[in-house]
């Protein structure tokens, strides 16, 4: 059981649920470690996005409110950074906002970039789990450090009953050494 396999055979899974749809930079075509995971994936399941992060999770939302599981996918950290008002301030509170009448489910799909063997540098590598933990309020917060840890959380992030929306946090340093 191999971490990036894992990650694949996790997205296949998603991808058979007829309500999920992928969205984000370098899903529909090749850039990031995240696409390599996705290659499988019917295209027709793939909303391709420039870079605006921000509204990207609020398409994530829209889409969730109108009944689908958005696959919303960042491919580090520290972009989705730039999606907190969307993330913070909307999605996790409509439930909330709502009275309970609207549970949107997003699955938020990011990673920490790797130090090695090429370091990308404090934009591209930092880990903010910690912060949006308690940032968050009704979205779960999943950090996926061992191979075994990751079909459970996609499914429960596509199943579970407990929360709406789930934010797993990758490490992509395992990608390739997991």
């Amino acid at each position: 059981m191999k971490y990036k396999d894992e990650l694949i055979r996790s997205m296949e899974f998603l991808a058979q649920d007829e309500r999920t749809i992928f969205l984000g930079q370098s899903v529909k075509y090749s850039g990031n470690a995240i696409f390599n995971t996705l290659e499988s994936i019917d295209d027709s399941k793939k909303i391709e996005t420039p870079v605006f992060e921000d509204v990207q999770m609020g398409l994530s939302t829209g889409l969730a409110l109108n009944g689908f599981v958005s696959v919303s996918c960042y491919p580090r950290f520290d972009f989705l950074i730039l999606a907190c008002n969307q993330l913070v301030s909307h999605l996790d509170k409509i439930e909330y906002m709502s009275k309970g009448k609207m549970k949107p489910r997003v699955i938020i799909r990011t990673s920490i970039g790797p130090k090695t063997p090429l370091d990308g540098g404090p934009q591209h590598t930092a880990d903010y789990t910690e912060s949006f933990k308690a940032m968050l309020t009704n979205t779960k917060v999943v950090s996926l450090n061992e191979p075994e840890e990751i079909f459970p959380a996609y499914e429960e992030a596509l199943l579970g009953d407990e929360y709406h929306s789930t934010l797993i946090i990758e490490n992509g340093g395992h990608y390739n050494d997991k």
